[in-house]
């Protein structure tokens, strides 16, 4: 049985990397390249953007 909860953690996971490919998409070019350079991959550098936001204090 498939659990399709949009709950689920497979939901979660999938979210936060639709997201990491967002954030990338709007960064410009030279951006990606700073990022890329200071993070090895671009894997890296998503996962650091990510990070940096869901430690972020909320906003009110």
């Amino acid at each position: 049985m498939t659990d399709n909860h949009s709950d689920s953690p497979n939901a979660a996971i999938l979210d936060t990397a639709l997201q990491m490919v967002d954030v990338w998409n709007r960064l410009n070019a030279d951006k990606q390249a700073l990022l890329l350079k200071r993070f090895g991959t671009q894997e890296n550098a998503l996962a650091a953007l990510v990070t940096t936001q869901l430690l972020a204090p909320a906003r009110s």
